[in-house]
């Protein structure tokens, strides 16, 4: 692992999610740039002192040197300190799984694609909403033309946590995300908007053609968005809105996707993430439950538990992480493992909105 050492969240999220199948082994770490800080949360988490690195560059060659080197890092940095660190163990032939976003520029995006295209280690990206076990079923029933050709898709992703300035008063995880020299150009957009933009593209297969972006940003002082309304052209005629807000009192981790197509429509809602509602035209609404009746044999290989009990942000990370080691051992070939592309694809949504806000809301196109 890079980065996840004290003081940091998402590093033992993804400790978590990576043992919960027992499939990996924390082994070694550059948790932090600070040796004292580095060795500290190496020791607390049982790694050896000689697998602890305070420079990640070190541990890229050391690890891929030893004879009973890494498999596989996690970079769990923030976004402006994950394009050295990925591309250093991909030219060291080690796997990647990195958090999103991509990183914090389409230049180090491009450069990063160019590595991994290059490189003989696999790149997954872990957007981890796409492990949920009803969203990979609402995937799998559109790809099955359940709810026929796609009209309109709403998505939304809204928070509560900025509404005020917390940064201003050295909260660190909004210090750094709110600060466009650590996360980029984009704010809500490209902390919690690009799971939602990934959402919408992984659930209905369709690409996105062109949008139309309102950012604003009612954060005392704040230099980047904090809410975001987006409209989007999709492939096929269909139409799309995305809302993303950390400003939304009420709101904790509220993503809800609703999806109609001609036949029929779907909602979900990660607040209730075992619950999806179905209904075919002139149709009951019928209720499909996680693990329960009617989803088809293949639903069990997503879920770990009886039905009726719940599963969802651990979990979906783990599905990730579950997927990866199958990835490695030539178990699967990587199909619902979000990749480069995916990432590309987010970092270049950041882009587009920010350039379309810019310029009143304008329309532009949307293609690699």
């Amino acid at each position: 692992m890079v980065g996840g050492g004290y003081g940091a969240f998402i590093g033992g999220v993804h400790r978590i999610a990576s043992r919960i199948d027992d499939r990996f082994e924390l082994v070694a770490g550059a948790l932090s740039s600070n040796a004292d800080r580095a060795a500290k949360s190496a020791a607390d988490l049982g790694i050896a002192p000689d697998r602890s690195y305070s420079d990640y560059s070190i541990m890229a060659k050391t690890e891929a040197d030893r004879s009973d080197g890494i498999d596989v890092v996690s970079i769990v940095t923030p976004n402006h300190m994950h394009a050295a660190p990925v591309i250093a163990f991909l030219r060291a032939g080690v796997s990647v799984i990195c958090d999103k976003p991509l990183c914090a520029t389409l230049a180090e995006a491009d450069e990063i694609a160019r590595v991994v295209n290059s490189s003989s280690a696999h790149f997954v990206l872990t957007h981890n909403y796409t492990g949920y076990p009803l969203v990979r079923q609402a995937r799998r029933m559109i790809a099955n033309g359940e709810l026929g050709v796609i009209r309109v898709a709403q998505i939304e992703y809204a928070q509560d946590w900025l509404a005020k300035s917390i940064e201003n008063d050295g909260q660190k995880q909004a210090a750094w995300r709110t600060d466009p020299a650590k996360s980029g150009g984009g704010g809500a957009i490209g902390d919690i908007g690009t799971h939602a933009f990934n959402l919408l593209g992984f659930v209905t297969g369709l690409k996105t053609e062109a949008l139309s972006a309102d950012l604003h940003s009612f954060g005392e002082g704040r230099k980047v968005d904090d809410n975001a309304h987006i409209l989007l052209r999709m492939q096929g005629g269909a139409k799309a809105m995305l809302w993303a807000s950390q400003i939304a009192i009420g709101n904790e981790n509220r993503v809800r996707l609703r999806i109609y197509g001609e036949k029929g429509g779907l909602e979900w809602d990660q607040e209730n993430p075992n619950v999806m509602s179905l209904t075919a035209h002139g149709e009951a609404r019928r209720i499909l439950t996680c693990g329960g009746a009617g989803l088809g044999d293949s639903a069990s290989d997503w879920t770990r538990i009886p039905s009726g009990h719940p599963e969802g942000y651990l979990e979906g990370f783990a599905n990730i992480y579950s997927g990866v080691a199958d990835l490695i051992e030539g178990k699967n070939k990587g199909e619902l493992l979000p990749g480069i592309d995916e990432g590309l694809q987010g970092m270049l949504f950041i882009d587009t909105c920010l350039r379309s806000a810019e310029n009143n809301g304008e329309w532009l196109s949307f293609a690699l």
